[in-house]
């Protein structure tokens, strides 16, 4: 579906992640000035979009158009607030996706009343357009409006839909969550390489760049994580070696269970 589809579009929030989900589908062809940027700062990342002809109104309640899509893109403790401003500005056909964590739909309708809502987990790596986002819909959500949420999200991504809210828990512990694992992992790696007696710059070089790598390889191979691990690993060698320590008991599979776990309970929790 063409994104031309989500025009007039309210983007309320227009930090990192509204930034650049805008980013993407103003590059995917959506028109500027079909925009309209909800935000009560006007900073210096709001002045290449109003140049190119956006339009930015501090408060939800100034919008003179009647949006095909609302974007809720704020701190989930802003959230009451908003919905109550954003309500009055939508229409009959007017459909609502949330990026706010910890926000549930019932949240969602509780605020909004008889609308089409989808509540969507993304993630810190849209800003790159490599990020993963999980949607979930209300039924009021048709085929149509399926179709442009994921035309929206692609523009950053990838895109996934679950029909169980519940697991949107998981989603935030293994996706949401997992960019900060992986940022982890580079850092304690080089960590390890300056205890090995490298120089911190080359350390962090070469931690950086395995992470990167890595991560492309496993984009572009058609072959499975376990495939792609086995093909590094020569019998008796260095990375056996090494992987007899991550893989051993206390190494990084129960780490990461009980990782996501807790993530996952603390999404929980944090929705109340």
């Amino acid at each position: 579906m063409s994104l031309a589809a989500a025009s007039p579009l309210v983007l309320v929030g227009a930090g990192k992640m509204g930034s650049a989900m805008l980013d993407g589908w103003l590059e995917q062809g959506l028109a500027p000035a079909g925009v309209t940027l909800v935000d009560p700062g006007a900073g210096d990342h709001l002045k290449d979009y109003l140049a190119r002809g956006a339009t930015h109104v501090a408060r939800a309640g100034e919008v003179s158009v009647v949006p095909a899509v609302v974007i809720l893109a704020v701190k989930p403790q802003m959230m009451a607030e908003v919905l109550a401003e954003v309500r009055p500005i939508f229409g009959p056909e007017t459909l609502v996706v949330s990026v706010a964590a910890g926000t549930t739909l019932a949240a969602l309708e509780a605020g909004l009343g008889a609308a089409a809502i989808v509540r969507v987990m993304p993630n810190t790596p849209a800003q790159v357009g490599r990020g993963m986002s999980v949607c979930v819909g209300n039924d009021k959500v048709g085929e149509e409006g399926r179709a442009l949420v994921t035309a929206l999200m692609s523009a950053v991504g990838e895109t996934a839909w679950i029909d169980d809210e519940a697991l949107i828990d998981a989603v935030t512990g293994v996706s949401g969550s997992g960019p900060a694992y992986v940022f982890l992992m580079a850092e304690v790696l080089a960590e390890a390489g300056r205890a090995a007696g490298l120089p911190d710059e080359l350390a962090a070089r070469l931690a950086r760049q395995t992470v990167v790598g890595a991560g492309e390889l496993l984009r572009l191979s058609p072959l499975d994580p376990a495939t792609l691990r086995q093909n590094v690993t020569s019998p008796n060698g260095t990375t056996f070696a090494a992987l007899q320590v991550l893989m051993g008991e206390g190494g990084m599979k129960p780490l990461m269970e009980k990782a996501v776990a807790a993530a996952t309970a603390r999404s929980r929790e944090l929705a109340g």
